[in-house]
């Protein structure tokens, strides 16, 4: 009975995205007002601006700012030599996106100092940069904010979150101890645009910080194929995030190797494989795109990858609900403890 019950959830809720994401998607002719830290300075009838034509935009949240439905991902950035860092930074930017991604644990830092060398003297004005916080205490969280600010060589960040939430009692001490005042007050001073958490472990804790706060602008978390079939954040947090209007935010569109058969971070492995014994690449993301998401983050290696990854987001046309169905129901016989390891 339960199994049944939670497909028929999973069916409902997909029948309903097609309406959402339609909303959040922005015209080829709109402006691209809210990218960076000031206006851009381009003709209204195109999304442009001082290098050139941007990626598609999606609305972010109710702030009635954009952002590009692509993102490069800070974890990966830290993991690259220099070279290749600013290599795929340059790419990035030359190739329309203007999300950039980070956290303070992404190699003990390493990522955030790669975008203060090679991102923010330049191209500050036109990116859109988050970052996060582990923090569990008001202290550390001050600490991290203020490491984050001058490893990545910028006065503020247009986003920032209390990052990795694990549990519901995770959510309860680190607001107890004040993480969340600690980015309140940030933002009052202007070092922070927007406030907001993430989290891929355990969709419950979502639902606790939403049950708690009404202040989170933004909601980074798994959104992928598998992930109707199996603790699902889609279903549990996604109807949320839509209706109070926050933006979502999607990592692990491929379940971070899980789909490779890996079941480490950044990995694949031996595990039976969804990508491409089942789904192609193009598939998988463009299912992700299919739901309301505000962005896609993306954890490329290197230039070349993200470049697939570009032509991928430039190619994506909408998935009606059937498609959406028939991709969820051909992968449903994968076992989650192995495709979506991180969750609990």
């Amino acid at each position: 009975m339960e199994n049944r019950d939670n497909k028929n959830k999973r069916r409902d809720f997909l029948k309903s995205l097609a309406g959402l994401t339609a909303g959040m998607m922005l015209p080829l002719t709109a402006t691209s007002a809210g990218l960076g830290s000031s206006e851009v300075n381009s003709p209204a009838s195109r999304n442009v601006d001082r290098l050139g034509e941007l990626l598609p935009l999606r609305k972010f949240g109710r702030s009635g700012k954009s952002i590009t439905m692509l993102g490069l991902g800070g974890a990966h950035i830290a993991r690259m030599s220099d070279a290749e860092a600013e290599k795929t930074i340059e790419k990035a930017l030359e190739e329309g996106v203007r999300f950039f991604d980070n956290a303070e644990s992404y190699g003990g830092g390493e990522g955030e100092r790669k975008y203060g060398r090679f991102l923010t003297p330049k191209y500050r004005d036109i990116a859109f940069i988050q970052s996060k916080t582990t923090a569990r205490d008001a202290n550390t969280a001050k600490a991290h904010l203020e490491g984050t600010l001058k490893r990545m060589n910028t006065d503020y960040l247009d986003l920032y979150y209390i990052h990795a939430v694990t549990s519901p009692a995770d959510v309860d001490s680190r607001l107890k101890n004040g993480v969340l005042d600690v980015l309140i007050e940030a933002k009052k001073a202007g070092k922070i645009r927007h406030i907001g958490f993430s989290g891929h472990s355990d969709f419950k804790a979502h639902i606790r910080i939403l049950e708690s706060t009404d202040l989170m602008e933004a909601c980074q978390m798994p959104i992928n194929a598998f992930d109707p079939n199996y603790k699902s954040f889609i279903t549990n947090v996604l109807p949320i995030l839509s209706e109070k209007q926050i933006a979502p935010v999607a990592m692990k569109t491929l379940a971070n190797g899980g789909f490779f058969g890996g079941t480490t971070h950044f990995n694949h492995g031996d595990n039976p494989k969804i990508v491409p014994a089942v789904l192609s690449i193009q598939e998988a993301l463009h299912f992700s795109w299919s739901m309301p998401i505000s962005t896609l983050v993306t954890g490329a290696d290197h230039a070349a990858m993200l470049m697939e990854k570009v032509e991928l987001a430039r190619s994506f046309r909408m998935m009606d609900e059937a498609k959406r169905q028939q991709l969820v129901e051909k992968v449903a016989s994968f076992d989650g403890r192995l495709v979506e390891y991180y969750k609990v």
